[in-house]
């Protein structure tokens, strides 16, 4: 019943708009083509409870749930289940033609040893590493599924005191940028290098880290996800989904709560992401409602292998940072380009128009602090000091984005965006736009854009101040 709730209060948010019917364009032809196919799994059930698993919050069934999915697997697929309860974990790694069930009486809860995730090779925040794997993977496989209205519980404060406890640490020393890195926190749910996977209808509370991570994969659908990662505080970095150099991804039907960028697509970070070289392309996000959060619907900050053919409709923000934001840095190369984003709803956002190639410097930059020699570091934190050269190849582009058809009350600013000069944030194209701000904003460094029927009442009686920019017109 709550699920349907949602849907209907996404349907009712977005007929509201007025403006809606003045909407004449039309998806693009790729659109028919993104998400999993219909997947079809064999009837035989396999009961994790049969294998050893208990639902007993202080019994690790972890060899249990796995020794179910490897047989469910051996026979050729189906269905694994466990019986009502709640049952502790640690990394599981769903197989190929097999389905895990988890149901609405269960409850999969996430140990706190970080012990008990396996170090993997994977990407995380835009670079190549070893890190823990999530609490539940599918790591190359095909035809795959999680579904069930049940929960995964990643249990993430322990891993939020750590980062917080090491940031406090690293940011005198001048190491900002590797701290993230360095705390090995597990993600909750990762799909990795896999083809043709649904990730449906279940709740994940409390992720260690990042909730659901698309990586490498294709032909992937994520439908009806719930995520609610501030029910013990606020997680760092506790992002929504993350679509990280995926393609044909379908994202619908989500409603997530959480203390970072809430709908995210990523390609790669500096120098290791310009070496994979990999897009997030051909991706569809509708339907979905974001909370708290830095970001409704997020481009970046990695963007090496580039972010293109986007669309992103139905959208509503409830209280988010950022509506639409569009980051990168001096660093990334790349960019972000061919972007659809219709019929949105924000309100109570902090700025509607978050755009900058610049973003968040002491992450973003990495110097080595003279009391450290590059030789003796780990391997990770020498990827992060490998430089872009020439220094222009990392300056990512902004161009061909198309918006339309957004309504917003409640919004502190309208426009924060800042291009560079010579690398302006170009062909941007926005139309029925409707918003009640507290101020309107800025634009710097931009070129050719279209603007149609903007309409932004601010209560400081200010206009969008637009400087260092050519065929920009309020």
């Amino acid at each position: 019943m709550k699920i349907n709730i949602i849907k209907i209060y996404t349907l009712l948010a977005f007929l509201s708009l007025s403006f809606l019917a003045l909407a004449g364009e039309k998806d693009p032809s790729w659109v028919k083509k993104v998400g999993s196919p219909k997947l079809k799994f064999k009837k035989q059930e396999f009961i994790a409870n049969t294998y050893g698993a208990k639902a007993d919050t202080t019994f690790l069934s972890t060899k249990a749930i796995q020794q179910a999915i490897d047989a469910c697997e051996k026979a050729g697929g189906g269905v694994v289940k466990l019986l009502p309860g709640k049952y502790l974990t640690g990394s599981l790694f769903v197989k190929s033609g097999v389905k895990l069930m988890i149901d609405a009486d269960v409850e999969l809860i996430g140990s706190q040893n970080i012990e008990d995730y396996p170090l993997i090779d994977t990407r995380i925040a835009g670079m190549e590493m070893k890190w823990p794997a999530a609490l539940v993977n599918i790591i190359e496989q095909k035809n795959a599924a999680i579904t069930g209205n049940g929960v995964i519980n990643g249990r993430g404060k322990v891993f939020w005191d750590l980062y917080w406890s090491m940031r406090k640490a690293y940011e005198p020393k001048g190491l900002r940028w590797i701290v993230d890195y360095d705390a090995k926190r597990p993600r909750t749910v990762l799909v990795q290098s896999s083809q043709n996977i649904e990730l449906k209808s279940f709740k994940i509370l409390e992720a260690g880290f990042w909730s659901v991570q698309v990586l490498y994969s294709t032909y992937v659908t994520v439908d009806g996800l719930i995520i609610r990662n501030n029910t013990k505080g606020k997680g760092p970095s506790t992002d929504g989904v993350d679509i990280d150099s995926s393609s044909w991804v379908l994202v619908q039907n989500c409603d997530i709560d959480c203390n970072d960028d809430n709908f995210c697509l990523k390609a790669g970070r500096d120098w290791d992401g310009l070496r994979v070289n990999r897009p997030t392309e051909y991706v569809v996000i509708q339907n979905n409602i974001a909370r708290r959060g830095a970001g409704l619907i997020t481009f970046g900050s990695e963007t090496s292998g580039m972010i293109r053919n986007i669309l992103a409709k139905n959208l509503t923000g409830l209280g988010t940072s950022n509506g639409v934001s569009i980051k990168s840095a001096l660093t990334r190369g790349g960019g972000v380009e061919n972007i659809y984003l219709k019929n949105l709803k924000m309100d109570s956002v902090t700025v509607a128009f978050q755009i900058g190639k610049n973003w968040n410097p002491t992450y973003s930059y990495s110097t080595l602090p003279k009391e450290y020699k590059y030789e003796e570091v780990p391997v990770h934190w020498q990827k992060m000091l490998n430089r872009v050269e020439p220094a222009e190849k990392g300056i990512p582009v902004f161009r061909n984005i198309h918006v339309s058809n957004v309504q917003g009350v409640g919004i502190k600013r309208a426009f924060n965006v800042a291009g560079l000069e010579g690398s302006p944030v170009e062909n941007f194209t926005f139309t029925n736009i409707n918003l009640e701000v507290e101020m309107a904003g800025a634009v710097t460094y931009a070129k050719d854009w279209i603007l149609k029927n903007i309409i932004i009442k601010a209560k400081d009686n200010s206009k969008v101040k637009v400087e260092k920019s050519i065929k920009v017109d309020f």
